[in-house]
């Protein structure tokens, strides 16, 4: 059963991103929380899924790069890498309320913009809101606004951040 959930995810997804958790070496989890093996993104339906075992055990609201549509290319053209990355540090004193890095790019990503001669960018995040705002709060619940992060809301980014 959990298999099936996950494998439909990824088949009906389309355009996604799949992130396997590192458990970070002197973070403190929170103990009644479960721990996430894995986080998938399904960006057509702008959702993060906390994935345990295969199981998804939380599904957030995300708001993704503003070209969200296809893999990312190159820097600066506003969309969310889709493909296998590790989460590979977090960050409490962002420009955002809390960040994960997501190791984009790798290597595939690297030759990719190379052979187009292009920059792959870099920066890519897990995210809370934006810590000084320039938007309503209206706006950064209803839109994809990032420059290719994945965000989400603050309290759920203290989830995310705790599993």
């Amino acid at each position: 059963m959990r298999e099936k959930l996950t494998h439909r995810l990824l088949r009906g997804a389309g355009l996604i991103v799949v992130c396997c958790a590192l458990h970070v070496p002197g973070v403190i989890q929170a103990g009644e929380f479960p721990v996430a093996d894995k986080v998938l993104i399904e960006k057509s339906a702008r959702k993060l899924h906390l994935l345990q075992d295969g199981a998804a055990f939380r599904t957030y609201d995300i708001a993704l790069g503003i070209v969200p549509v296809g893999d990312k290319q190159q820097e600066g053209d506003f969309r969310t890498p889709e493909g296998r990355y590790l989460l590979d540090m977090r960050n409490p004193s962002s420009d955002f309320f809390l960040s994960i890095r997501v190791s984009y790019p790798n290597a595939d990503d690297v030759r990719e913009a190379q052979a187009r001669g292009v920059s792959p960018g870099g920066a890519i995040m897990i995210h809370g809101q934006p810590t000084e705002p320039k938007y309503s709060e209206a706006f950064y619940r209803t839109q994809d606004w990032t420059n290719g992060c994945i965000a989400v809301s603050n309290s759920d980014m203290i989830d995310i951040w705790l599993m």
